[in-house]
């Protein structure tokens, strides 16, 4: 990487440029940590399928690591994607099967309930392997760590005993966020009862230092219970575990939601006690639905990965978890369109831009620095009123009218246009044809209409969507008593030929759906036929 790049992208006011400048110069002070790289996170649990939240921060947190290795080349960098598949199971997901087996085991760790799907050794297991094909299909690079793992093999195992060490001072930081009662009994500590399985909020009793153990009290029995803290006989109650997690891992980075913020808070206190520097936390806000409400994976009024991806390419919902990540955003079906088309646009964009445009540019970061070089001649919401006058699912059909439209594309040589076909018609079917409502031109409206039936005949098939849309101008200028507004004209149009209050350029629409055909659509909104 020449200087002039890095330079260059040491200016960029994208904000994973920023953030990983901050990182440098803040936290590393230019300088490679002691362990010998950045450590990136990303956390994940496992009690639940990997969701949109998920995609977001991965994404995310990848774009800041690679900007931190474009900026700072010299510099190794780490991505740890780690699941909290120790803590124990509280209740019985409603999406699985064998919801008796599972049930049977409640309190658990992950690790230790039987799979349900019967694919692997335990419920824990099962869904870490669904979080890596699932980061695996985006092609993000990362490390994946478990928690038990890190807890039995003894990786946490230093971290756990100077927790023990720091006992009372953790304490004290943690209280002061507890209900009266839970008060009574906290610990830090939360052993895996030899009896039951079971993680356990316990109260503790005795701590013994030199033996690394704490004694606790069986909370059904009464009995006194001695246990070791370190490998995998104890775990961290959250409050305590991300903290001491930072600690142990030496975490730089990590990114977490509004809602987490005063557990970053909480658990940077713990860090420092520990003897840790804390991370560097981006907070990111929260998704809401299209009614402005906070999605819920258990109300289920979000939006998941797979149903965008049935929609539009996986590039829309990286742009769309791109921009603005401090900037709560509507999270529902609407936002497709317009998030891939502007993925287009910067995409077509970032093919022919260099140094500091460049790095400013979403597709350059979506995209790890190679852009497709292919073109795309339309936009997805084009392909969508095409597919409402052309009444067809068929992708040979909509690829009838673009090849007149874009003599040179065809489905091999642009394979991002033939999947926006395909995914246009799915769209289509699913949203946009359900709210389609054609309303009959006033007498006035069929004047104007007629006007530009006879322009558009004029104008001959060969014309070009400039020309087009420059006869749609001037007959909307021409009748400023009906249309006040140039606007009042095109959303006239857009009611009375597409059944809808919002559309496209409609010179370029005539010219993609064919003048000719643009002529015999006019004539049927003129006669009052119907056009749904």
């Amino acid at each position: 990487m020449s200087d002039d790049l890095i330079a260059f992208a040491r200016e960029s006011s994208a904000w994973p440029f920023q953030e990983a400048k901050e990182l440098l110069d803040k936290r590393l002070k230019g300088k490679t940590p002691d362990k010998g790289y950045v450590l990136f996170e990303t956390g994940y649990g496992p009690s639940g399928l990997p969701h949109i939240g998920t995609f977001g921060e991965v994404a995310r947190t990848s774009w800041v690591r690679r900007a931190l290795e474009l900026i700072a080349p010299d510099i190794p960098t780490r991505l740890f994607a780690f699941s909290d598949d120790m803590d124990g199971l509280r209740k019985v997901p409603d999406n699985i099967p064998n919801k008796e087996l599972v049930g049977a085991h409640l309190g658990k760790p992950l690790t230790r309930v039987p799979d349900p799907f019967g694919t692997h050794n335990s419920f824990g297991e099962h869904n870490n392997a669904r979080l890596q094909g699932f980061l695996d299909s985006f092609g993000f690079q990362y490390e994946f760590r478990s928690a038990t793992e890190c807890y039995t093999s003894g990786a946490f195992d230093k971290a756990l005993l100077r927790v023990l060490e720091c006992y009372d001072d953790v304490c004290n930081v943690v209280l002061p966020t507890l209900g009266e009662e839970r008060r009574q009994t906290y610990s830090p500590f939360m052993p895996l009862c030899p009896r039951t399985g079971q993680v356990l909020q316990a109260k503790v009793v005795e701590r013994d230092l030199a033996s690394g153990s704490i004694v606790y009290e069986d909370p059904e029995t009464g009995d006194y219970i001695t246990v070791p803290v370190t490998g995998g006989a104890c775990k961290l109650q959250w409050k305590a575990d991300w903290g001491t997690r930072w600690y142990a891992l030496g975490v730089d980075y990590e990114m977490s939601g509004k809602d987490l913020i005063p557990s970053v808070e909480l658990s940077s206190k713990i860090c420092r006690i520990l003897g840790g520097t804390p991370p560097m936390n981006l907070t990111y806000e929260l998704f809401l639905d299209n009614q402005g409400q906070k999605i819920s994976k258990s109300k289920g009024n979000g939006l998941s990965v797979e149903e965008w991806l049935k929609y539009a390419p996986a590039e829309s919902l990286a742009l769309f978890m791109y921009q603005k990540p401090k900037a709560a955003k509507r999270l529902y079906f609407d936002v497709i369109p317009k998030a891939t088309d502007e993925y287009l646009s910067f995409a077509e964009k970032g093919a022919e831009q260099t140094g500091k445009a460049l790095f400013d540019n979403p597709a350059w970061h979506i995209h790890a620095g190679k852009i497709p070089a292919e073109k795309t001649p339309l936009t997805f919401s084009i392909l969508l009123n095409l597919v409402g006058v052309c009444h067809s699912d068929d992708p040979a059909v909509l690829w009838h009218y673009i090849s007149r439209y874009a003599p040179t594309a065809t489905p091999e040589a642009n394979p991002i246009l033939d999947k926006l076909v395909r995914y246009a018609i799915v769209y289509y079917e699913d949203f946009v044809k359900p709210s389609k409502v054609f309303r009959p031109a006033t007498e006035a409206e069929k004047v104007a209409l007629g006007e530009l039936r006879a322009e558009l005949a004029k104008a001959g098939p060969d014309a070009d969507a400039e020309t087009l849309q420059n006869i749609v101008y001037a007959i909307g200028k021409a009748h400023e008593a009906t249309f006040p507004s140039l606007r009042d004209w095109f959303k006239a149009q857009y009611e009375i030929l597409l059944g809808q209050e919002q559309g496209p350029r409609m010179g370029s629409f005539f010219a993609l759906f064919g003048v000719t055909e643009s002529v015999a659509l006019l004539d049927k909104a003129i006669n009052g036929e119907a056009l749904a």
